[in-house]
């Protein structure tokens, strides 16, 4: 009866992932498809990543810049808009442009007496605003959920870590089972003498 339960669990995290997957990529191709006059499958999905590409082109222009500009600030005084503007616009940013947020991974011990320790990202480095000087914040996100909390800590309590943010994004986000066969195949290869136990 275990294995019959352990097989069923095993489906499920093949199956569930893959579904949504192709669920949603159906969701996009269809929708943006029936919004345009023409009904020639996947059209839809390349006009949108054209107008992006568009957009993104037009915003290097001078003139662009300051209309853009001037619409940031609209947006940023109207109240309630504002709210979801900034942070649509400050999530967007830190992951990509040019003032990505998320691109110091830290490893952060939860006390001074305890081994035990988190993954984050530093998102400010000075919390002087606040009379915190020598704190740090850092944005811990949750496996399997795009939500997260943003913690102080201490500056002596966080330790930089030399790996790419992307890397430990994906490995925080599933859960740290990401890269786990590679890890492993690296073990038995005898690249790595360091071995886990729990």
């Amino acid at each position: 009866m275990k294995k019959v339960i352990r097989y069923f669990f095993e489906g499920l995290l093949l199956v569930v992932p893959l579904a949504a997957t192709i669920y949603i990529l159906y969701l996009v191709f269809t929708t943006i498809d029936n919004l345009l006059p023409l009904k020639i499958p996947g059209l839809g999905f390349l006009v949108t990543l054209a107008i992006i590409w568009i957009i993104g082109f037009l915003t290097s222009n001078v003139l662009t810049k300051s209309i853009i500009g001037l619409v940031d600030k609209l947006f940023t005084k109207l109240p309630f808009v504002k709210l979801i503007y900034s942070a649509i616009k400050d999530v967007i940013g830190a992951f990509v442009g040019d003032k990505k947020s998320f691109d110091k991974p830290v490893l952060v011990r939860l006390s001074m007496g305890s081994e035990a320790r988190v993954l984050g990202f530093i998102t400010r480095e000075s919390l002087k605003d606040f009379g915190l000087e020598d704190f740090v914040s850092v944005y811990v996100p949750q496996s399997y959920n795009f939500a997260g909390n943003l913690l102080i800590f201490p500056r002596n309590q966080v330790e930089i870590l030399d790996a790419e943010s992307s890397q430990v994004m994906t490995f925080i986000l599933s859960g740290g089972v990401s890269g786990k066969e590679q890890s492993e195949q690296t073990d038995v290869g005898g690249k790595h003498d360091k071995s886990v136990s729990l």
